[in-house]
């Protein structure tokens, strides 16, 4: 599942452990406004990145971004509007002119293949093969440290929510303990906090327990897209990093909310109260709103919570490393830099 890029040095060794943040390429609901481009967002965890839903313009967001176009290897859907997968056929052709040659899984819930198809008169022929995986609740997809849930919401339609879940890390070292058992600097030492036994040359077993605590949870980001409240969102958002949840309304138009199937924002905020999340991200905001009202609303119930706007980043460290942080235009260039695709090949 590796894309291209950097995997951040620099982040990685600030953050603590595999780097892990949640870059948004498309915040609005249902059609771009000036400011906001539909649907689109990227997880990135060392060198894998996981985009998630493809809205129209999502190629172009991710080459304004400091990302680049990326070799996704694989793409995740949450449902079959419009505003979810519009960029999908636009993305897929770029990738074929540049000559691409390594298979792209699609996943998302049932529905996917027929969409696909319909969408084969507009994409044409490629150079690459491309796959299709439908996905159903409860299904999960494991990877090299983390895994990625699917998960069913209340929209109406054929939809999945996902959470990404990493494995559960090694306790603490307790290197006091370790130096009370006169356990030697080197490999010994290195062999305990990987788990393994060893044995001392006096004689000596020791098992990890004695130097090394309970194992700790790994973070953990939960994605429902478009729902309406539901407890699977809650139950499955206990104790997560962050919650990246809809918040197409404000409460004057609850009653409009549930006819649609979305959420308020004091919805999703109750939900991420109720669950204990670290963070609340609302998105999918409608064109009626600007994003601070969103805020105001929400922070009544749950004070942890920001809407992000569109090359926002959320970074997401490790509990013990503090608390996620939402980075303002984080994968947007500087003023005045010229954009990834615009930079010459020698400077790539």
């Amino acid at each position: 599942m590796s894309g291209s890029g950097s995997c951040f040095p620099e982040r990685t060794a600030r953050l603590g452990g595999v780097d892990l943040d949640v870059v948004f390429l498309g915040t609005a609901a249902s059609a771009p406004t000036a400011q906001r481009s539909p649907t689109a967002l990227l997880i990135r965890r060392g060198g894998d990145r996981l985009l998630f839903d493809c809205a129209e313009g999502t190629q172009r967001q991710l080459m304004r971004s400091t990302l680049g176009l990326p070799d996704l290897q694989e793409v995740f859907f949450t449902h079959f509007h419009a505003d979810h997968y519009l960029g999908l056929p636009g993305m897929l052709k770029t990738f074929s002119l540049r000559q691409r040659d390594v298979p792209l899984t699609l996943f998302g819930p049932p529905g996917l293949a027929e969409l696909y198809r319909s969408l084969g008169r507009i994409v044409g022929r490629l150079t690459y093969e491309v796959r299709v995986e439908e996905l159903r609740p409860g299904e999960s997809l494991q990877r090299e440290g983390y895994r990625v849930l699917a998960f069913p919401v209340h929209h109406g339609v054929s939809a999945i929510g996902y959470v990404v879940a990493e494995d559960d890390r090694p306790g603490e070292f307790d290197a006091a303990a370790a130096d009370a058992l006169a356990i030697p600097f080197g490999p010994e030492r290195g062999a305990l906090q990987r788990g393994e036994s060893i044995t001392l040359d006096d004689g000596r077993v020791l098992t990890p327990d004695a130097v090394v605590g309970h194992a700790r949870p790994g973070r953990r980001i939960v994605i429902p897209g478009d729902t309406a409240p539901v407890e699977t969102v809650r139950v499955l958002s206990e104790g997560a990093d962050v919650l990246v949840h809809e918040a197409t309304f404000l409460e004057d138009e609850r009653d409009r909310a549930s006819e649609t199937l979305h959420s308020t924002a004091l919805q999703a905020a109750e939900i991420a109260r109720d669950a204990g999340v670290r963070l609340l991200a609302l998105t999918h905001v409608s064109p009626r709103y600007f994003g601070p009202e969103l805020v105001r609303e929400a922070q009544e119930v749950f004070e942890a919570t920001v809407v992000p706007r569109d090359f926002d980043v959320i970074e997401v460290p490790f509990p013990e490393r503090g608390e996620p942080e939402l980075i303002r235009r984080g994968a947007r260039p500087p003023r005045g830099s010229a954009e990834p695709s615009e930079l010459p090949a020698s400077a790539s």
